[in-house]
């Protein structure tokens, strides 16, 4: 049998279950996944290799209307995947009807000639057989064409087999462009700075996440330690006080979950060490986004 290769491009509102889908398909963690807005902010690869040849999924940000820089800077993001696309999976949440976002997506994004195929992710979520059935209809609505749906729970597992097969059928014929073993081709320098984001957005409240980025100032590598140096960046002044928190906890909770989480992806020792920088409005004019996602 000839093997199929191909690029998959994952596009979605905000919080519809990307990053937990691809995380899931790989059975590895590769991407950081939290229920904030804004979580995913730049294209990360994921590499699935069977014996039916190799999937390179795209995740991407979700597409939300832009507001500011860094909004556009996401949305551009997001967009840049679908050109370069065998086929493009379209993650909505099916725990809720089609809204405006998923319609504006569907006209603007997804009018192409590249296969789309629907992922109705979070059925599980809707106990009620009609009410599922109705939303996962509204999703069907959003296109003249008969595009194929499949629902799944990127949560559980749910029907992710089924979702792969759809895949192939897409693919082009072609050998894999990476190793079988290959999960990602992100950098432990990337990994880190989003592990660092990760823990920050889990563990602050709402007035944080948003305003954050994490720079790697220095990644060095030894036989048996690596150590990192990182600058957490917020806009205000009181944000850098929740992060530093009170006698430096807050840092300190943040630092050692990253580090235990580092550790077991380089499989080795990590000395990680945190410094909060302010960087007034840094989304609004921030020009060189290379340094801050």
């Amino acid at each position: 049998m000839k093997k199929k290769t191909g690029f998959v491009a994952i596009i979605g509102r905000p919080n519809v279950g990307k990053s937990t889908l691809l995380n899931k398909i790989l059975g590895q963690k590769i991407v950081i996944a939290t229920d904030k807005p804004q979580t995913t902010r730049r294209r990360i690869k994921g590499i699935h290799t069977t014996d039916k040849g190799q999937i390179i999924f795209i995740d991407t940000p979700g597409i939300y209307k832009p507001w500011d820089k860094f909004g556009e800077l996401l949305f551009e993001e997001a967009k840049l995947s679908v050109p370069d696309a065998d086929v493009i999976l379209f993650v909505v949440d099916a725990s809720e009807e089609a809204g405006k976002g998923d319609k504006w997506i569907a006209n603007n994004i997804l009018n192409t000639e590249i296969p789309v195929i629907i992922v109705c992710n979070k059925v599980d979520n809707v106990k009620n057989t009609e009410k599922r059935d109705s939303n996962v209809n509204s999703y069907k609505l959003l296109f003249e064409k008969n595009y194929p749906l499949v629902k799944i729970s990127a949560k559980t597992g749910r029907n992710i087999d089924t979702l792969i097969d759809n895949i192939y059928r897409k693919l082009p014929q072609g050998e894999p462009i990476y190793d079988e073993d290959d999960l990602t081709d992100e950098t432990m320098r990337k990994i880190a700075a989003e592990t660092i984001r990760e823990k920050i957005l889990l563990s602050t409240k709402d007035e944080i996440p948003h305003s954050v980025a994490v720079i790697i100032e220095q990644y060095k590598e030894e036989e048996d330690i690596d150590k990192i140096y990182a600058t957490i960046v917020v806009e205000h002044d009181s944000q850098k006080m929740i992060l530093i928190g009170k006698n430096g906890q807050m840092v300190k909770k943040i630092g050692t979950e990253a580090r235990l989480e580092l550790e077991k992806l380089a499989d080795k020792k990590i000395f990680l060490d945190l410094n909060v920088k302010v960087i007034k409005n840094w989304r609004k004019t921030y020009k060189n986004p290379e340094n801050l996602l």
